[in-house]
């Protein structure tokens, strides 16, 4: 099925899913320090909800589970404000366009960081090679190096995983980037003593308590992505999917359609 956003043409039956799934057993990903997600089924004194038992005609499971530390999420301003803001809110548009590049984090110290320098590097290397994002540019997406299968999988609490430096997010968000997606489990440092300045720099927060006219109600990050190597950098059309959650943060499935 073909269809076109502003004269680009995308084929809808060749979705390319850069989202990890969640699931209750070890090969879930976590972050955080939580325990795996929970998926089992509903009791009710001998009624137990799942068909295999032979005591229900339905599958009827609950789920316990956090969108932030096990697996791809997206995420709006409300993540660090003292006042509530939900991602259902946040997000009303679906469809961005968007571009893929590859980065391998510089290490400084005990610390591996994306830089500002590194990401103008990368998009100086690009076919249109400037060195800045393209105004048709809605999105940003940053897979880092190595990428490892394991990704998927991973067990980040207490790793000190990768990182965004609070330059290359101010960088980002000056190229009017209203989307950024990276397939870490925060754009911050693990521990930093709450300072989580390149969450504060993407949202243009300047004081989670008062909140200043010009933060980015409507921008978005996007964690725990998955792109394989089989993807290719370059330019895509990106619909993120979110479930209806009135939270600040949603699981999510974003897709990429080649342009």
């Amino acid at each position: 099925m073909l269809a076109k956003i502003n004269n680009f043409e995308i084929d809808l039956s060749k979705p390319i899913d850069i989202s990890i799934p969640l699931t209750n057993t070890e090969e879930n990903p976590i972050a955080w320090y939580i325990e795996k997600p929970v998926i089992e089924p509903v009791v009710f004194g001998d009624w137990i909800g799942k068909v295999s038992e032979g005591k229900s005609s339905t599958n009827f499971n609950n789920i316990f589970f956090n969108p932030h530390g096990h697996g791809t999420h997206t995420e709006c301003l409300g993540h660090i404000t003292n006042d509530f803001y939900s991602i259902n809110q946040s997000l009303k548009q679906f469809f961005f366009f968007a571009k893929l590049i590859t980065i391998e984090p510089e290490k400084i110290g005990d610390d591996f960081v994306i830089t500002k320098e590194q990401v103008q590097k990368t998009l100086s290397a690009s076919p249109e090679g400037s060195g800045s994002l393209s105004v048709t540019n809605e999105t940003l997406i940053v897979r880092t190096l190595p990428n490892q299968l394991e990704k998927k999988s991973r067990k980040y609490s207490n790793t000190n995983p990768p990182y965004l430096s609070e330059e290359a997010a101010i960088f980002i968000r000056e190229s009017e980037i209203q989307h950024l997606l990276i397939d870490l489990p925060s754009v911050d440092k693990e521990h930093d003593e709450g300072k989580l300045l390149a969450h504060k720099a993407f949202w243009n927060v300047k004081d989670t308590h008062n909140l200043n006219q010009d933060a980015r109600f409507n921008a978005t990050i996007t964690e725990m992505i998955y792109v394989s190597d089989e993807i290719e950098d370059g330019n895509y059309i990106l619909n993120i999917q979110i479930a209806s959650f009135e939270n600040d943060a949603s699981p999510s499935k974003p897709i990429l359609y080649k342009i």
